[in-house]
């Protein structure tokens, strides 16, 4: 499982760069954060319209014959963004359009990769323990590829974190499709589902909370995301620095996904989401606090380091309940339907975040983010009973 998986996690790098390399690409070319959220945040919808779609593509033609076109036409979009923003000549409608597209031609590369989960490793814990390192990479991606992208910044070119996601996608795509496990039929067909629609996964009431409380979240991290850049420019004098706030986020939750993994919790994965939600949540409002504050950068680094700590695990609770909520034919569908709700958050949380950075500052951009981390928390609590019901199997 080494091979599949590092160059899945290599492959998904773009999930995290991408989305802040446009940001940091139109800010610099067009001189706007605004357009900065509006281009950012309509890739992310890309993404959530197209995860589904491809998600369920998986199981109809195999992994190779949907990730190998989408990774070629997706980073082939990207390039001609990269383009589009650096020259000056090309309208500015042009660049949220070509955005969208780019994402929703995204390979569906986690469903894909929790998938070859399923079929190499065919005991319980370590499969689950599977899931939890690839969680936990996922969200190490989210935080740790900015600072892939702040190296790239310091050479002094623009365009330079794009161009090199582009090379990512696609090599890390092409090494993980020729891997033995992603070439294996997916369960989904070996167990006999149904090819039919994801219509009938929304009609369970625990199932959509699960989706309403990860893309409330969700909204959130891309506030965050968007206002770490803003926050590196307000204290550091340079958006390009963002890399030196990052890296203490992104070592808290690289070290919280592994502690969390390495434990056979007993407690529900219900629970255990609500506790990590509402503690992520105080968190980001020590960080806006700080950030308005005169603290010395240590301090604040501290802050975002413990924030960290549990951005992995609310990934990987949330994926454990997926696994109880759908039906077993149905897993990579359900998987995608998550990706497509975090996304989807994500998106919103971008398109906020720049305006918010405009008009009030990094410090009201972040209360913000954690305001909507622990309204997802009030969800998530709401929403214990129905989860903590024998769920019904959906008909195929």
């Amino acid at each position: 499982m080494a091979r599949p998986f590092i160059s899945s996690v290599v492959a998904r790098i773009p999930i995290a760069t991408a989305p802040l390399g446009l940001v940091l690409l139109v800010r610099d070319q067009r001189d706007s954060y605004s357009l900065a959220g509006i281009v950012t945040g309509l890739f992310a919808v890309g993404l959530a319209l197209g995860s589904p779609f491809w998600g369920r593509a998986l199981d109809r033609l195999g992994q190779p014959r949907v990730l190998v076109p989408t990774a070629a036409a997706s980073g082939g979009l990207l390039l001609l963004l990269t383009g589009a923003t650096v020259w000056q000549a090309v309208p500015e409608p042009v660049l949220p359009v070509l955005a969208l597209l780019a994402g929703i031609a995204f390979p569906p590369l986690s469903p894909a990769m929790r998938s070859t989960w399923r079929v190499v490793v065919l005991e319980e814990r370590p499969r689950r323990r599977g899931y939890a390192l690839d969680a936990a990479a996922v969200e190490t991606i989210f935080v740790g590829g900015p600072l892939l992208l702040s190296g790239l910044l310091l050479l002094g070119v623009a365009a330079l974190p794009l161009l090199v996601t582009v090379l990512l996608l696609f090599g890390g795509t092409m090494a993980y499709v020729r891997s033995p496990g992603a070439r294996r039929p997916p369960a989904t067909l070996e167990e006999g589902g149904s090819h039919g629609a994801g219509a009938a996964l929304l009609h369970s009431p625990g199932f959509v909370l699960l989706l309403v409380v990860m893309a409330v979240m969700s909204i959130g991290f891309g506030i965050l995301d968007v206002s770490i850049a803003g926050l590196a420019e307000h204290l550091l004098g340079s958006a390009d620095r963002l890399g030196v706030l990052f890296a203490p986020i992104a070592g808290g939750s690289a070290i919280g996904g592994l502690l969390y993994g390495s434990r056979d919790w007993r407690s529900p994965d219900r629970r255990r989401l609500l506790v990590t939600l509402a503690l992520f949540g105080v968190l980001l409002l020590a960080v806006a606090t700080s950030a308005g504050a005169d603290v010395p950068l240590v301090v604040l680094m501290v802050v975002l380091f413990f924030a960290g700590l549990f951005i992995s695990p609310n990934l990987i609770a949330a994926q454990g309940l997926v696994d109880q909520l759908a039906p077993a034919h149905r897993l990579g569908e359900a998987q995608a339907w998550l990706s497509t709700a975090i996304t989807a958050g994500a998106a919103l949380g971008n398109a906020a975040a720049g305006l918010i950075l405009d008009a009030a500052g990094p410090r009201e951009a972040l209360t913000t983010a954690s305001c909507a981390v622990l309204t997802a928390a009030v969800v998530c609590l709401a929403a214990q009973r129905v989860w903590g019901r024998r769920p019904v199997a959906v008909a195929p």
